[in-house]
């Protein structure tokens, strides 16, 4: 009975994501450098996008409400707190990712493997865009940490986890989640 008790600690040991005991914790976490970062774009009311939408066209998309931006601005507080360098984000195209960049981090950059797939407009670009993704990530050169401000779906695919509004997932380059970190709208 023994033997099966520590069998099964060993799998849930192995299956259990690290999460940081404390904000030193996640400090050092952070400082170490070669971490991804996903972060779910802030509260933007709804879900997937409306039939009229233009990629060109933030009118046409959903957007981040005061709260979602409020909640933004509150990733970027999260962000000075542990000192870190902004100087590596990437967003979606989509409007509501670039909005949750801008307010979080001011400078930033979008790359199109970071756009959703959720609708059906956008479902057949999935595998291109999740292979580009992990090629751009094999070719980092690991020194400090990349910020990826993108979808529900694309966090859902490259770490199989499922993330809300604002979330904050760090992993390590071989995506493994090594902490996670909830924003407040507030």
């Amino acid at each position: 009975m023994k033997l099966i008790k520590f069998i099964i600690f060993l799998f849930i040991s192995f299956n259990t994501t690290l999460v940081a005991n404390s904000n030193d914790d996640l400090q050092n976490l952070l400082s170490e450098g070669g971490k991804l970062i996903f972060i779910r774009h802030a509260y933007a009311p709804g879900s997937g996008d409306p039939d009229d939408f233009d990629l060109s066209n933030c009118a046409s998309q959903r957007n981040l409400s005061q709260e979602g931006i409020n909640q933004a601005k509150n990733i970027n507080k999260f962000f000075l707190k542990k000192h870190m360098d902004s100087n590596s984000v990437l967003s979606s195209e989509w409007c509501r990712c670039k909005q949750t960049a801008k307010y979080a981090f001011k400078n930033y950059k979008t790359k199109s493997f970071l756009n959703s797939f959720f609708s059906q407009k956008f479902a057949h670009n999935k595998a291109k865009q999740i292979k580009e993704l992990k090629e751009f990530i094999k070719k980092w050169d690991g020194k400090g940490n990349l910020i990826f401000v993108t979808h529900y779906v694309v966090i859902s695919e490259i770490l199989n986890l499922s993330v809300s509004s604002g979330e904050i997932v760090i992993a390590d380059k071989n995506f493994n989640i090594l902490a996670r970190q909830k924003t407040s709208n507030n």
